[in-house]
């Protein structure tokens, strides 16, 4: 089986849909999928409320540190933003590696509906980049 690793820097948004979508989408052809972060911030209620209205369900999904063995056995790791690309540990030279360099929603600011609008947006982003991933 081979293994995908989206990391982010809080392992709480963006990688977590990415995982939510991951083993959805990636799943059934043969992969296993993990999200991780350079540090752990915890599921964000957000992000659960917007996969939820996806029909996906991510709160069994839990906010780790990259897991060095796990990172070192992936086949594709996928950063999803610059402080993750830039400072996750040297990829792994049999690993291919993808960068997607994604706002954090996290960090939006307005109104509740424009901060979950960016939830959304950057939900769709993922879903539509993972459901047209070319993997073998």
């Amino acid at each position: 089986m081979k293994k995908v690793y989206f990391l982010c820097t809080g392992n709480s948004c963006r990688s977590q849909i990415a995982e939510g979508y991951g083993k959805k989408y990636l799943t059934d052809k043969g992969f296993e999928v993990r999200s991780a972060g350079i540090e752990t911030h915890g599921l964000n209620p957000r992000a659960v409320k917007i996969m939820e209205e996806d029909g996906i369900d991510i709160t069994v999904q839990t906010s780790d540190l990259i897991d060095q063995k796990y990172f070192n056995e992936a086949d594709l790791i996928i950063t999803l933003c610059g402080d993750a690309k830039d400072n996750c540990p040297v990829i792994p030279k049999t690993a291919t590696h993808i960068h997607w360099g994604l706002e954090d929603p996290a960090k939006a600011i307005g109104s509740e509906e424009e901060i979950m609008n960016k939830f959304r947006e950057v939900r769709d982003v993922i879903k539509g980049k993972i459901q047209n991933l070319e993997i073998e």
